[in-house]
């Protein structure tokens, strides 16, 4: 009788990981990172149930590529959120995974050299590395879960999560962030359908089952209690924005009628700038105004920003990539950056504490009260 092939017929070759048990080990949290961490995610909690009037903004990199200036990013975000600290919460966008409608660099985490090596084993290493800096710093981070797995090398370091526009319908994906420590955004699909974003809202305040890996490496089934502080991201889609008044108020019914909370960040990049990077202040902006002129949904802002302006392919020789310039999407510089939320934050000072919102769902106060991761 012939031998058949019957796995890994498409598998070259496997190479072993650490655990996340040992990842954490060797970069364990100190204890000024467990404090930023824990205070911004319980702030952008407060945010979320309308006992911080302040709006979450989380800005910085569409990717991560090069730490050093992660860090330098950073440090002058941080001494931002101390200026703006009476209306805004500043996040830090750090993004390590980057899905790829065909093909392309996916991430730090993936490719962390940018020559196609693939050493994820470095990129996981050198992401929480960075975390932590960042931490450290006093800063809370806001990334995307991409990979299902990435979360228990990576995500005792987070105090904001985004589901992005091509995974917000995955099943995966929402039974993952059930079961986060973190809030979580989910963002419209990439054709602008706002409904897959809001059912993944009703999945995901749910108690959930999943299979999924310990931090120990071994395969388990998870059992979650739900996460109570999913919200929506509009990003724009289908050729058009969903920032503006009408799309905003369209939202706000659906949620309405699905009996959820109206909490809606707006993602100033993507679909809603048509992807040109120098449209996202002019989408601030319009969100500003709506909020001054009475909206009580908007909770929150991202923009894509870094230290200069603009885009640049990877080339043979990553060395030769110019510093502070985003290789996936293209990012307002750093002195818009500041210029727009410092504007924003003028408009917004004397409106937010006047806002009276009745959410849907009550604030769960006994996690609020206890919740320290």
């Amino acid at each position: 009788m012939p031998e058949h092939v019957l796995e890994d017929v498409n598998i070259i070759s496997q190479d072993l990981l650490p655990t996340p048990r040992e990842l954490r080990h060797d970069y364990p949290v100190s204890e000024a990172a467990g404090e930023t961490i824990a205070s911004q995610r319980q702030q952008v909690k407060r945010i979320l149930t309308r006992q911080d009037h302040r709006v979450l903004v989380v800005v910085g990199p569409c990717s991560i590529h090069d730490v050093d200036c992660a860090l330098d990013y950073a440090r002058r975000l941080r001494e931002l959120a101390d200026e703006l600290d009476d209306t805004m919460l500043l996040l830090m966008r750090v993004y390590f995974e980057k899905p790829r409608t065909s093909i392309g660099w996916k991430g730090l985490i993936n490719d962390p050299r940018l020559d196609d090596s693939f050493r994820i084993d470095e990129g996981l290493r050198t992401a929480r590395e960075l975390l932590l800096s960042v931490s450290e710093v006093g800063l809370g981070v806001g990334t995307e879960a991409l990979d299902p797995i990435t979360p228990q090398y990576l995500g005792d370091l987070v105090s904001w999560v985004a589901i992005g526009a091509r995974t917000t319908e995955s099943q995966t994906h929402r039974d993952m962030a059930s079961g986060l420590s973190a809030p979580v955004g989910f963002k419209n699909g990439t054709d602008g359908n706002i409904s897959v974003a809001v059912n993944a809202l009703k999945a995901v305040t749910h108690s959930q089952h999943f299979l999924g890996v310990t931090v120990d490496g071994q395969c388990a089934v998870f059992h979650t209690r739900g996460n109570r502080y999913g919200h929506i991201v509009l990003r724009g889609g289908g050729a058009r924005p969903n920032y503006d008044s009408v799309s905003v108020a369209m939202c706000e019914q659906e949620l309405d009628q699905a009996e959820l909370s109206a909490n809606i960040i707006i993602d100033c990049s993507h679909g809603n700038s048509f992807k040109d990077h120098t449209l996202q202040p002019l989408v601030l902006r319009n969100c500003v105004n709506q909020i001054r002129d009475g909206n009580q949904s908007l909770v929150g802002f991202m923009l894509e920003s870094n230290l200069e302006a603009g885009n640049q392919k990877i080339g043979a020789d990553p060395a030769k990539l110019r510093r502070g310039v985003s290789v996936t999407d293209a990012c307002i510089d750093w002195t818009t950056t500041e210029a727009v939320l410092r504007e924003a934050r003028e408009r917004l000072v004397d409106v937010l504490p006047q806002r009276k919102v009745e959410l849907r769902t009550p604030p769960p106060s006994e996690v609020l009260e206890t919740d320290s991761q």
